[in-house]
Order: structure tokens, then sequence, then C-alpha cells
């Protein structure tokens, strides 16, 4: 019983860590956005000191700085080992076909609701002038991929890791990722896709034992969603108000074809990081005897 309260005690703490270092990259983006909307909409300026910052905490998180006895902690726990070409190539495949199911997902779900999703900042783009609302996209698909992946599949996950079976960890790293984006509001379809996206970002991280193969494929989840879906929530139509229209339908088929082809790629990156992981260690075994 003890035993089980202090891996319950490591876990949580596993989380803290990745809500921490999100909420510190994500809370200095959003203060200098919120001051840069409000003040001179006209200039993004706000993206200049995020990039600095970005860096550094980056740097920081992957080993620089001081104390340099937790440096090499550090440095494993931001989880950036190098990924092969096809190894990245197909963990992309999986993430843009996994997008797409998610987008099904977030699109058709959000019909079911009671009530319409609040509009999340910049949903409305006519407000700012077009320069504005590009750089700010840009920056926003940067700035949380990075710091959501150096937080909940690196130095969360690779905890989890240690404690638990792998889809174990990915489950609970998902769940404290959603937890991640409660201020987001209280929507259960949001609430679902966020903990679906973890669970695919967290997957690849795995799989390819490195969250450079998850970042990019963050990114291009942040993209597909700051240009094609979110500024239309507050737009949809809800299935109680009319019942449900072809979109619906369309949307809740591109779900579940895209789930299926997401998880055809997926065991097709599982297999290819099983051959790159006995190349590695017959690699190994080959040095030693030699």
């Amino acid at each position: 019983m003890r035993a089980f309260f202090d891996q319950m005690l490591r876990a949580i703490w596993a989380g803290f860590l990745g809500l921490i270092i999100t909420f510190v990259g994500s809370g200095v983006w959003g203060a200098l956005l919120t001051v840069n909307l409000k003040t001179s909409a006209r200039v993004p300026w706000s993206v200049v000191p995020t990039a600095g910052f970005l860096w550094l905490l980056w740097r920081y998180l992957g080993g620089a700085g001081w104390p340099r006895s937790t440096s090499e902690s550090r440095r494993r726990s931001l989880r950036t080992n190098p990924v092969s070409g096809p190894l990245l190539g197909w963990a992309i495949v999986a993430g843009v076909l996994a997008i797409a199911a998610l987008a099904g997902y977030w699109i058709a779900l959000s019909q079911l609701q009671l009530v319409k999703m609040r509009p999340d900042i910049l949903s409305d783009y006519s407000k700012y002038p077009l320069l504005t609302v590009a750089v700010i996209i840009v920056m926003g698909s940067l700035n949380s991929p990075i710091t959501e992946e150096a937080g909940f599949r690196g130095y969360c996950q690779t905890r989890l890791e240690r404690e638990f079976r792998a889809p174990v960890a990915v489950a609970l790293a998902s769940f404290f990722f959603m937890l991640a984006h409660l201020n987001q509001g209280l929507y259960w379809p949001k609430l679902l896709v966020f903990y679906l996206a973890g669970v695919t970002f967290g997957t690849i991280a795995y799989l390819a034992n490195s969250i450079l193969a998850s970042i990019p494929v963050h990114i291009l989840g942040d993209l597909t969603f700051f240009i094609f879906v979110w500024p239309r929530d507050a737009a949809r139509r809800l299935v109680w108000d009319g019942g449900a229209d072809a979109w619906f339908w369309i949307h809740a088929a591109q779900a579940i074809v895209f789930t299926g082809l997401t998880i055809l790629a997926l065991r097709r990156l599982a297999r290819m990081s099983g051959l790159a992981f006995d190349r590695s260690r017959r690699i190994l075994f080959e040095s030693a005897e030699q």
C-alpha cells in the first residue's frame, strides 16, 4: 500500500512539472499578447520577447544554466533524442492523419453539446490587421507545441514511464495535458479532443523516443485548428437546434475513417521503432565485443 501511495505521489509530481512548464511558457506569451492587442495591435511586437524567452526556456530545460548538478537530469527529461529520417517521416504521416481525425471529432462533437462553445482569442480575425494575425498564429503554433511537448511528453511522461507501462504513462500524461486546457472552458468535446491529442502526441514521442518527432506534429495540429477549426466554433449550429445536417455526418465520418488510418500509421511507426531499437542494441553489443 505504501509503495502504491509513493507511486501516485511521483505521478502527481510528474503531472505538476508538466503543468508548471506549460503555464510558464504559455503564461508569458499570453500576457505579452494581451498587452500587445490592447495597446498596439497593428505591430505584433509581442512575438520578439516571446521568442527570446522560449529559446531561454528550451535551453534551460535541455540542461543549460545553473545548477550544473542537474544539467544531465534536465537534458534526459527533455527527451530530445535524435530521430532518423524514416522514423520522423512516419511520425508526421501518423500525426497528419490524427489531426484530420481530431478535427472531425472536434467539429462533430461540438454540435452535440447543449450550448455553443465560447470563442477563443483571435476567433474573429477581422478585428486585427492581417500581418498581426499571421504572425500571432505562427508564434502561437510554435509556443504551445514547444512548451507543452517539453512539459508533458518530456518532463512528465518520461517520469511516468519509469513508474508505469507505456500505455498507462501516455494516458496519465494526456490527462494532465487535458487539465492544462481547462482555462479554455469546461466543454466536454474540447476536453475529450485535447485528451485524444495528448494520446496522439504521447504515443509518437514514446515510439520515436523523442519529442523532436511529436513537436512538428503538434505544430501542424495547432496551425490547422487556428486557421480552419477554432475561428468557426461560435458559428456552428447545434444538432438540437434543427437536427444533424450533412456537414455533421461528413465530419463524423471523417473522424472515424481517419482514426482507423491513424492506428495503421502508428502500428507502422511502432514496427519501425522496434527495428531501430534492435539495430541500436545490436550495434552496441558488437562494439562491446570488439
